[in-house]
């Protein structure tokens, strides 16, 4: 059998009138006898990781029914158009979370599930973020984007053993190395789309940084001729550093957004908190749109979080009220943020699924993990964690579901299957002991 038909070019554009329209993706732009998975038209997976702290009131949280047959409770119920494509799994515990530290270690070990030294220079485990970052996001300006809507690393996150380290981020590049989560949004439109505050603004800047690293590293060459072995070798660590910034600024030019619609340039932390964290999950969106980056991790509030939440009607602040002592107005108050919590990530959700992406939507490629690192807040519990995920994982979720594993599974058995269903080999994550292949 002989096959002659030539694909068409995928940058095929429409032209006439002085102007040029892209087509959509067609088959006559898939190679013959070439399946889909094989060619730059192959859906590529996001991951997200999207963290709330202080928990969830457990029984507003956790479905009455197991298997499919289930009703959304409470708090998960701005989640219903998305029930096709939604995971809850319950019966999870960090057991390498525990400690008296509390909130000063609960968020550096959700996405690792490895107990920390107790030290101050933090050592403690790569997070999955940063273990897909390796990779997914060699081929993206950005291999990874670390989000917040509020500062984090205040006083009540800090610990005599630990430090300040594990309690302000939850991603962390080696065990040693905490990644920093961007708050302010104008710093983070700057990460994404370049300094400026225009299209023009931007290239000049790029071009400028692109001149300065090219000094750079000739300097730096021609000083490592002069060098003993231990210096050179330094040298040869800090070049590695000044590659990746120059690959980032390199894969950043080469970007085309002009389709985008870009919002304009933030002025910075938003006074208006639900505007604040509207505008993080509105720039996370554009990241993976215009395909910046295909890993995302978030923390919708600081833990330890003082913020008040009275454009929903409640005036205590988030943190105090989360040991609520069992007292039933607090917890409806609690479960309100909770719940609102969930109405904002449901409306990011939405965004990516009107998102084109080959020949369906980012959200259909996507692995969102949505969750906490603790259970009942009043008494820093790290068991029954609330966890679910969102997304069809470029067709290797199954979605619709409610999952109930035995008491006390590993959370690290959910991390290791997010990192099984999006491609990546990992023998095993944490205290991990399988996968879930129900999932």
């Amino acid at each position: 059998m002989f096959i002659t038909k030539k694909a068409l070019s995928r940058r095929t554009l429409l032209r006439g009138g002085g102007v040029a329209v892209a087509l959509p993706l067609l088959d006559a732009m898939i190679p013959a006898a070439t399946a889909l998975a094989q060619t730059a038209a192959a859906p590529k997976v996001r991951l997200g990781f999207i963290y709330f702290p202080h928990g969830a009131i457990m029984d507003r949280w956790t479905p009455a029914t197991e298997g499919r047959d289930f009703e959304l409770p409470p708090i998960l119920q701005p989640l219903a158009p998305f029930k096709s494509q939604l995971t809850i799994v319950s019966g999870l515990e960090n057991k390498p979370a525990i400690s008296p530290a509390v909130h000063a270690i609960t968020p550096g070990t959700w996405l690792s599930a490895v107990a920390p030294r107790k030290t101050h220079s933090p050592y403690g485990g790569i997070t999955i973020d940063q273990i897909a970052a390796q990779y997914l996001g060699q081929d993206t300006p950005l291999p990874s984007l670390e989000v917040a809507t509020e500062a984090g690393g205040g006083g009540g996150v800090c610990d005599r053993g630990y430090g300040c380290s594990y309690g302000a981020t939850i991603s962390f590049r080696t065990p040693s190395q905490p990644l920093p989560m961007e708050y302010n949004p104008q710093k983070l439109f700057y990460t994404l789309f370049g300094q400026g505050d225009s299209a023009e603004e931007r290239a000049k800047i790029a071009w400028q940084q692109q001149s300065m690293l090219d000094q750079v590293m000739a300097e730096a060459h021609s000083l490592q001729k002069r060098l003993g072995a231990a210096d050179r070798s330094k040298i040869d660590a800090y070049l590695e550093s000044v590659r990746e910034i120059e690959r980032r600024v390199e894969k950043q030019q080469a970007q085309d957004l002009s389709m985008l619609e870009l919002p304009k340039v933030p002025v910075g932390v938003l006074p208006n908190f639900d505007q604040q964290l509207k505008l993080q999950f509105d720039l996370m969106a554009l990241a993976y749109e215009a395909g910046l980056t295909r890993v995302i991790s978030m923390m919708m509030a600081a833990e330890v979080s003082g913020m008040t939440y009275n454009h929903i009607g409640v005036r205590d602040a988030f943190h105090p009220l989360s040991h609520h002592q069992d007292d039933p107005d607090k917890i409806e108050r609690l479960v309100k943020i909770q719940t609102y919590h969930s109405q904002i990530f449901a409306g990011f959700l939405n965004k990516l699924a009107k998102m084109p992406d080959g020949d369906g939507s980012v959200l259909d490629n996507a692995i969102i993990l949505y969750g906490s690192n603790m259970s009942n807040s009043d008494k820093h519990d790290n068991y029954p964690l609330p966890s679910a995920l969102l997304g069809g994982g470029a067709g290797r979720l199954k979605g619709n579901q409610h999952l109930k594993y035995a008491n006390r599974t590993p959370l690290a058995n959910l991390l290791a299957t997010v990192l099984d269903r999006a491609g990546i080999p990992v023998a095993e994550v944490g205290d991990s002991n399988g996968v879930f292949a129900e999932i």
